[in-house]
């Protein structure tokens, strides 16, 4: 079982921001809408259907959950969806290794709000209020990741040694993320990063400035 950090203490809390998660109803039961499961229901659905990609979000939370970092207590994960759903992730969720299984428990948390675990009570997944900055340490430093940042960074430099820090990454097909709640941006690459891998390059870089193996 992970350790729990204090809430001022140092650790990485990541925002997936945009996130495509949203249900559509098909032949009387809910799916999550997936731009290669649901070609056709563009029209019905009135949005691009090639937008709608719940696999970024599934590999990104596989990248954050499995690591280390959330293994020693020190990761906090929250996703903000397309419509503004706010979803916190218990550090000690365990998320489905196939995407299908991944899809049929958003379903589950989008319509029930809350997923507990089958041994208790505890909540693994819940819907939360708006806004994330309440959820949020006072005072951590609050920053965007985007390709489209002025300078390159190693992401090192921007992990504290003994404080909380909120990294936002986008878990969208395309676009760059604007926030309301963030100090600024940065890019930890000259190339364009899947959200999965920018989530493994932040978790490594903390893991490394904190001396987590």
């Amino acid at each position: 079982m992970a350790a729990v950090a204090k809430k001022d203490s140092k650790r990485l809390i990541v925002i997936l921001e945009h996130a495509s998660l949203e249900t559509v109803k098909v032949n009387k039961q809910f799916e999550l809408l997936n731009c290669d499961k649901h070609k056709n229901l563009g029209r019905k659905v009135k949005k691009d259907i090639s937008q709608c990609r719940p696999d970024i979000t599934h590999q990104s939370l596989l990248n954050l959950m499995d690591s280390p970092l959330n293994r020693a207590g020190l990761l906090q994960v929250y996703i903000r969806t397309e419509k503004n759903v706010l979803i916190e992730i218990n550090p000690q969720t365990r998320i489905p290794r196939t995407f299908e299984r991944f899809c049929g428990l958003m379903v589950q948390l989008l319509h029930k709000f809350s997923i507990h675990a089958s041994d208790g009570n505890q909540k693994l997944l819940k819907v939360i209020k708006n806004p994330v900055s309440d959820h949020l340490p006072a005072g951590a430093k609050k920053l965007v990741m985007s390709f489209k940042a002025d300078e390159v960074v190693a992401v090192e430099t921007l992990i504290p040694k003994d404080e909380p820090v909120v990294l936002v990454i986008g878990a969208m097909a395309h676009g760059s993320v604007e926030v309301d709640y963030a100090e600024g941006c940065f890019s930890i690459s000259n190339y364009p990063l899947s959200a999965a891998l920018a989530c493994a390059f932040v978790c490594k870089a903390a893991q490394d400035v904190w001396g987590i193996k």
